[in-house]
């Protein structure tokens, strides 16, 4: 055989190799998956921004559930169409509501028997302008209006029997796991400041988010409202052309930093220290492009993760006119005798798959799922919220376990 030959015969092995690796690596990743115990965790979601069936402001928390192999008390998985609360659409422009409005104190406390952890992911809700958009079949000769317009609300908002039944999740000592959007507008101020005194924190009336454009003549992903505000605070000018942070306030005030302008580094980055990074496995660094909130916490609560906004003399200048810190908490969690947990931002909304949760050690390939841009949030889903979430639900269900078995 000549050196030629060789030469060729040794690459069609190694091609054979590569392609019997490609193809049985998923199936022993399913089959070790398979091969791991179910776990039953009775889990109480509450969602009201589900505007189609795509169902992403929770999907991130059921890939975690199902990956982790964590279960109903029937022992059947939890599926991001069914198993949670709040609002239901059809995906044909009509909808249902599945809520505890008509429960009294002590159907909640019955209520709150049955479960072992409470997730509130976005409460912010759904908008007449953003349905009509999404299901303009349903009324054809109506102009539905602008997306990003305000407009009259459908169903959103924390309630006064969602509040007691954290109450109660709190007294029995169970996991409650709450982010933005829970306290922010619509939920009424009353309920806003009881639920702060209840978990220790407070929201600074701030909101914020990153934009990998500002130009309103591209991105149309720009909030109208946003743009309209802005241009009445700022005598009808607009000079952005970059990315930048708009931040938002209660009082319909719009802060913006730009790229360059205002800003060494375009996007809020989440840092964790050390010591928690190795314990729940996150990154130290992580870029967070979405929706986020200011909020200040007290000593009953410990910072995990903060944001930090990279700006330069001229965004400092700016934010301290507006009493906007550069440094704010990301990931809280109670240091008293119940597990809780609040996460500063959208962070459930990601647009994940949950034909990938089925695969064991899927989460060391998770780096094949996105792209290298500023705005793609897959990364944050990998890199921060499912290892994060993992190790929460994980180091609660061990505790109980431990406390049933003693």
């Amino acid at each position: 055989m000549t050196k030629s030959n060789r030469k060729k015969n040794i690459l069609r092995v190694i091609a054979v190799l590569i392609l019997i690796a490609l193809i049985s690596t998923p199936l022993i990743m399913r089959w070790l998956w398979g091969k791991v115990d179910h776990k039953p965790l009775s889990v109480f979601i509450l969602d009201k921004t589900v505007l189609n069936t795509s169902y992403q402001e929770h999907l991130s928390l059921n890939w975690v559930l199902n990956h982790n192999k964590y279960v109903k008390s029937s022992g059947a998985f939890y599926t991001p169409e069914d198993d949670y609360y709040g609002f239901f659409p059809d995906g044909e422009g009509d909808y249902t509501i599945k809520d505890i409005e008509e429960f009294t104190d002590e159907e909640l406390m019955a209520f709150a028997d049955n479960y072992d952890m409470a997730y509130y992911t976005d409460l912010y809700g759904i908008y007449a302008v953003e349905w009509n958009n999404e299901y303009p079949e349903i009324n054809p000769d109506v102009d539905p209006g602008r997306i990003g317009e305000r407009s009259s609300l459908i169903y959103g908002g924390l309630t006064a029997n969602e509040l007691g039944l954290l109450k109660a999740f709190k007294k029995q000592k169970k996991l409650i796991v709450n982010e933005f959007n829970i306290i922010a507008a619509p939920t009424s101020n009353k309920l806003r400041r009881a639920y702060e005194k209840e978990f220790n924190l407070k929201w600074s009336g701030w909101t914020g988010r990153y934009f990998d454009n500002l130009d309103t003549t591209i991105n149309k992903e720009l909030p109208r409202w946003l743009i309209n505000n802005y241009l009445t605070q700022n005598k009808n000018q607009w000079p952005f052309k970059n990315a930048g942070i708009a931040f938002v306030h209660t009082s319909d005030k719009v802060v913006i930093l730009e790229k360059s302008t205002h800003l060494e580094i375009e996007v809020p980055v989440i840092h964790t220290e050390e010591e928690f990074v190795d314990y729940y496995g996150v990154v130290e660094e992580m870029k967070y492009p979405f929706w986020f909130d200011i909020i200040e916490t007290t000593d009953q609560n410990q910072i995990l993760s903060s944001y930090k906004i990279s700006s330069n003399e001229k965004g400092d200048s700016v934010l301290r006119k507006w009493n906007i810190p550069k440094e704010f908490p990301a990931v809280i969690s109670s240091k008293e005798d119940y597990p809780f947990f609040y996460f500063a931002g959208d962070f459930a909304d990601n647009p994940v798959s949950m034909k990938h949760a089925k695969f064991k050690y899927i989460n060391q390939f998770g780096f094949l799922f996105y792209e290298s841009t500023v705005s793609e949030r897959e990364s944050f889903f990998w890199k921060f919220y499912q290892p994060l979430m993992k190790r929460i639900i994980d180091d609660y269900y061990q505790s109980n376990l431990d406390e049933n078995t003693q």
